[in-house]
């Protein structure tokens, strides 16, 4: 075990608004959060992520389960179990938590350590806060078993709500990521003529966002009248459309944008369906600042929506944008991933992100803008602005 540092050092040394974090748990209820997922261990230490364990959980018989321990109101008696593969990133880049251990090696003894060191800090919650979805059952036994007079709650919102209001840093890390995306599709569309294939183009993209420094996630592809989405052998030929839409990744956070290309000149039917989609995602944005009900968005939406002659086959969309897509704020619950929209009703906070997104389908092909949005005191800026109109393939090759 560590010596704790003093209390003024340690205050100064979390990287999370802690006041907000205790305000959300107090509202549930919860006494203590045990974080397991890998993006909230993440938020919760300031950045540390397991190097060994990036891609992967299993090893051995068992998997890799780090855990964040925060009581509601003792940052002195918060605590990191992590694995001992970790030890050598701990000594690198120590973690802030009065204590840190780098010892484990799966989900049980992990768990088991993080019951010691909650009973060594006298710890008794009466409802303890776990990601339900991330954490085994075997650890949760052993939870169970150390605790059985406790009830268990969901604490995934909580932490959900707490990462929605982005930092500084947080934001100049969701801007490089869109900025790199951007520029990688750039990079590909101007050096693919005709004849190339979705999978070459989905390679290319995977090669180009990665010499920019991102993790490539991610790329959702369509070429020509096909609706189809998924990297194939399909061709990108002369005067189709192509619909390139991809999450690009940096330090956790998720560049994630569309854009559209054609391989020769686009004619004005092309021009005027993009020009509509175009409107949609302008009108969207025009409301957004701090303040405002995330409803607004959808409603300065809506009507352009509802007018298009094309809107049976128009689907508009925005969700809240992180360490996870699909996080808050949630704005509706009729998007493709179902979720409560708690805040629809809610006044937008400078320091949110927005993924705002509009999808045609058109019997000339997949049409699609996608932007990512922070919410600001006065208004909003967008993140990897670039490329919007119709990008032109092959202008590299020329």
């Amino acid at each position: 075990m560590l010596t704790p540092a003093p209390r003024s050092e340690l205050a100064a040394s979390i990287p999370f608004d802690r006041a907000r974090l205790d305000r959300l748990m107090d509202e549930e209820n919860i006494d203590l959060i045990l974080a397991t997922s890998k993006h909230n261990v993440q938020y919760l230490l300031g950045g540390h992520r397991a190097d060994f364990f990036d891609y992967m959980d299993a090893t051995g018989v068992t998997r890799y389960l780090p855990i964040v321990i925060y009581p509601k109101g003792a940052p002195d008696k918060a605590a990191y179990i992590g694995h001992r593969l970790e030890k050598w990133q701990r000594e690198a880049n120590p973690m802030w938590t009065p204590e840190t251990q780098t010892l484990s090696n799966g989900s049980v003894d992990a768990m088991q350590k993080a019951v010691e060191v909650m009973k060594h800090h006298g710890l008794k919650p009466r409802r303890i806060g776990a990601e339900l979805g991330f954490l085994p059952f075997d650890a949760a036994m052993v939870l169970r078993g150390a605790f059985p007079n406790a009830e268990l709650v969901e604490a995934t919102l909580v932490l959900d709500r707490q990462r929605a209001k982005k930092s500084a840093e947080e934001l100049k890390k969701l801007k490089h990521a869109s900025d790199m995306v951007i520029a990688s599709m750039q990079a590909v569309i101007a050096h693919h003529g005709p004849g190339a294939t979705k999978r070459e183009l989905v390679e290319a993209l995977r090669r180009e966002e990665t010499n920019r420094g991102l993790i490539f996630e991610y790329c959702l592809i369509t070429a020509g009248t096909s609706h189809n989405r998924a990297p194939s052998e399909q061709r990108w030929e002369k005067g189709e459309a192509l619909s390139i839409d991809s999450g690009g990744n940096y330090h956790g956070y998720i560049g994630d944008l569309c854009r559209m290309a054609i391989q020769g000149e686009p004619d004005a039917e092309l021009q005027d369906l993009l020009g509509e989609i175009e409107a949609i995602q302008r009108a969207a944005f025009k409301p957004i600042k701090a303040g405002v009900l995330g409803r607004e968005i959808y409603a300065a939406a809506a009507p352009l929506v509802a007018k298009s002659k094309h809107h049976n086959h128009m689907e508009f969309l925005a969700h809240g944008m992180g360490l996870v897509s699909h996080e808050a704020p949630r704005l509706t619950d009729r998007g493709p991933v179902p979720y409560p929209p708690e805040h629809r009703d809610k006044a937008l906070e400078a320091g949110m992100v927005i993924s705002v997104e509009t999808t045609l389908l058109h019997p000339r092909g997949f049409i699609k803008l996608e932007d990512t949005v922070a919410v600001t005191d006065h208004g909003y800026e967008i993140y990897g602005e670039g490329a919007r109109g119709w990008n032109r393939g092959g202008t590299a090759l020329r």
